[in-house]
């Protein structure tokens, strides 16, 4: 099952954008379900397909899908239902803490969901739009999809998304290491001696849920199918706009599949059009220098003159047609920006660690060698890397961006590194 996430800066257009790569994957024969977190009400005009609130659960925390043309399912997630059914969750896990501190337990029409609630949501009806994808009932609108494309938030918020799984696990296993939670057949005993119940065993068991549920997640933005389609209307600002996200995508592992320039405007007799039509062109033809060399392929989309609303089967009828016959197909995945160690120790006693970061500037990158892990600052992106066990044997002894990649440099440590012979 192939995955596409579309985003990119704020009004560029991400929402049409996607709803035109999963309407021209069904025209070409494939089962596409389209996932939007939007609530408000432009997912459902674009589509010309009302999409209901709520109505997901914790098993699928997505409202049901919606046939919006032959082949093309849509739904929206639903951020409120996943958010009461996890609440509800870790408060009944929690009931005996609660009782030791006096807390009255919520009723579940308290729950009301909070900010931040939304990433998880969206993270979660990922994973379950996987799990149904290997589904399909008598009516094909729960399960069997080929694609999945998904109206991401923008740009800097979908790389923090992105980035989400990794770093949550990464807290859980600070903060619950295994040896901590061997020590859970002591706690009966120290409860006799101290007097009070310990904490219930069922909160360690849900974090360790919590675990393999995130593992899960990472497994499908991990996979190979799972590719970043990024939206941008080409002008003055729009590579400065793009570059910080695309070297925090390349930060994280994530594939970048297609750049979408989108509402290209024709050339006309108009001053002000020409004008802007050729600033779109100088814009755009620099998109082509640094994604199209670099092998991300580039989609130009013509502005056509109105919002595209709705869908018809009809290319020059002003909905959505138009842009999902300029989208074309989805392009194969490429590979994805994984470090590489550069073995120098022959000719300068030196391996170098290289890690892609296209689109990275010099003076926004910040380095920490923190034990085993390599903390890598991009921007306002950070992350923790674990060495190699080679590297672990070795200090840092500079680092630089050579080619779009960072380039940190390793010597051996005589204490540590395996003595040769003579």
């Amino acid at each position: 099952m192939r995955t596409v996430l579309v985003t990119g800066p704020g009004g560029a257009g991400r929402t049409t954008v996607a709803a035109a790569t999963a309407l021209a994957a069904a025209r070409a024969g494939r089962r596409v379900l389209l996932l939007t977190g939007d609530p408000g009400p432009v997912p459902g005009a674009v589509l010309g397909t009302p999409l209901p609130d709520g109505g997901g659960d914790a098993r699928r925390p997505f409202g049901p899908p919606v046939e919006a043309a032959p082949g093309l399912w849509a739904a929206r997630i639903a951020t409120g239902e996943h958010f009461t059914a996890l609440a509800g969750e870790l408060q009944e896990r929690g009931a005996a803490l609660f009782d030791l501190l006096g807390a009255a337990p919520l009723d579940p029409e308290e729950f009301t969901e909070l900010p931040g609630a939304e990433p998880l949501a969206l993270l979660a009806a990922l994973r379950a739009a996987h799990g149904a994808g290997e589904s399909r009932d008598a009516h094909g609108a729960d399960g069997g999809w080929e694609l999945l494309v998904v109206d991401m938030p923008p740009g800097y918020d979908t790389v923090r998304l992105l980035a989400l799984p990794g770093q949550l696990r990464r807290y859980l296993r600070r903060l619950l290491p295994p040896e901590r939670q061997a020590a859970r057949a002591l706690r009966p005993v120290l409860a006799q001696l101290a007097g009070v119940p310990m904490p219930a065993q069922r909160l360690y068991e849900l974090a360790g849920r919590w675990d393999a549920e995130l593992a899960a997640v990472q497994d499908v933005l991990d996979a190979e199918g799972t590719t970043v389609h990024l939206v941008a209307e080409p002008g003055p600002l729009t590579a400065d706009a793009l570059r910080t996200v695309r070297a925090g995508l390349a930060l994280h592992g994530c594939r970048l599949g297609a750049l979408v320039a989108n509402r290209l405007l024709p050339d006309g007799d108009d001053p002000w059009t020409a004008g802007r039509a050729e600033a779109q062109r100088t814009a755009l033809k620099g998109l082509y220098e640094e994604y199209g060399a670099g092998g991300v392929p580039v989609v130009e989309l013509p502005h056509f003159g109105r919002d595209p609303l709705g869908i018809d089967g009809s290319p020059g009828s002003g909905g959505l047609d138009g842009p999902a016959a300029a989208v074309g197909p989805v392009p194969p995945p490429p590979p994805a920006p994984v470090p590489t160690v550069e073995d120098r120790l022959a000719d300068d006693n030196l391996l170098v660690w290289r890690l892609p970061l296209p689109g990275a500037e010099r003076d926004r990158i910040g380095l920490v060698r923190r034990g085993d892990e390599l903390i890598v600052t991009v921007g306002p992106f950070r992350r923790a890397l674990p060495l190699p066990s080679a590297l672990r044997r070795c200090t840092v002894s500079g680092a630089g961006l050579r080619d779009g990649a960072l380039c940190v440099r390793f010597t051996p440590d005589p204490e540590l590194w395996p003595r040769t012979g003579r």
